[in-house]
């Protein structure tokens, strides 16, 4: 498969990675039981963004000195493509992680561990997913039909499906679980596991933040089977394909606290998720006969997101002045 990247651009790459994830686990937030403020969230939030857009500037730059402007350019709308896609349908995952953390009853001061090891399991999940997606095209290309028909049938599902609310106490992983393991009734801060005396001997519990844990890096893995294929009808380049892909994760953790208290504000965005998966799987399936620019693709995804956004914060204030004047005509009754 043809790419862009040098061995030492992938070395850089990867470089950048590691520190930003030292950032992120190490850094932000600080302290084991922190709870990060919205505008801490948004402060870290913006980090990532300008980290993510420097990036796309310095590829812009490089490409542009080495293979010409139009393949800097080419490149680099790639890249914005795919990450911009890659950082709306990961709001998705932000909403079931913040279900899974109000079933299991967990405090935003304790999330934090659990986030980190969904965001490294995310990552290192996608690279070898990827690759792996890369070599698939090489080898068959009409994999491309299948992974558009498979976006096509999972942006209607989530169309058809927006409003539905996943059953978890009957969830079977977790009733598995509960079935195979010992569980303590309760959370012991952070800890996954703790271990208990009974009849003379040590036994080993597992927590309900384990149980958590184990969900967040099942839902890791449904949500990289969505987003991943949606990326390769923007670019088989493995360069472009993973580093926009990676630079969208990173930061997830930040971007979870900035949406915590902001979820049931963006209840139409489900829609716009899954006009963009409609959106990606049509041009995929005709990626032969049609050729959809990265650049109108680019515009296309954010006109969808942004309108779902504001649709979404005009049905609530609607709705607001609607509850107000109930209530005043209330107080009057």
């Amino acid at each position: 498969m043809e790419t862009i990247g040098t061995w030492w651009m992938w070395a850089g790459f990867f470089g950048i990675v590691l520190a930003m994830l030292a950032v992120d686990l190490f850094v932000v937030g600080g302290g084991r039981q922190h709870r990060v403020s919205f505008r801490e969230a948004a402060t870290w939030s913006a980090v990532w963004v300008t980290v993510s857009l420097v990036f796309a500037a310095g590829l812009w730059g490089y490409l542009d000195g080495s293979l010409g402007r139009e393949v800097a350019n080419q490149k680099t709308l790639e890249f914005l493509t795919g990450y911009l896609i890659e950082k709306s349908l990961a709001v998705d995952n932000v909403f079931v992680w913040l279900m899974l953390f109000g079933f299991f009853a967990v405090p935003l001061e304790l999330q934090k561990r659990v986030l980190a090891y969904g965001v490294i399991g995310a990552i290192v999940l996608r690279t070898a997913m990827i690759f792996a997606g890369v070599w698939l095209i090489a080898k068959f290309h009409w994999i491309l039909y299948v992974f558009g028909a498979f976006l096509l049938v999972t942006g209607l599902k989530m169309w058809w499906f927006a409003e539905a609310k996943p059953d978890l106490a009957n969830n079977p992983l977790i009733r598995w679980l509960r079935g195979h393991m010992r569980i303590t009734d309760h959370l012991e801060g952070e800890r996954f596991f703790v271990t208990r005396g009974e009849g003379g001997r040590l036994v080993r519990y597992a927590t309900p933040l384990f149980l958590a844990l184990v969900l967040v890096e099942i839902s890791d893995v449904i949500f990289a089977v969505d987003s991943i294929p949606a990326i390769f009808a923007i670019t088989t380049d493995p360069f472009i394909v993973l580093t926009s892909n990676v630079f969208a994760i990173l930061g997830l953790r930040a971007m979870y606290f900035l949406l915590a208290g902001m979820a049931d504000r963006f209840s139409l965005l489900k829609y716009g998720l899954a006009l963009v998966l409609v959106f990606i799987g049509t041009k995929m399936l005709l990626i032969d006969l049609i050729k959809i620019p990265a650049g109108v693709s680019l515009g296309v995804v954010a006109v969808i997101i942004a309108t779902s956004i504001v649709l979404s914060l005009r049905r609530e204030r609607n709705e607001g002045e609607v509850e107000g004047a109930a209530a005043t005509e209330g107080r009057g009754a």
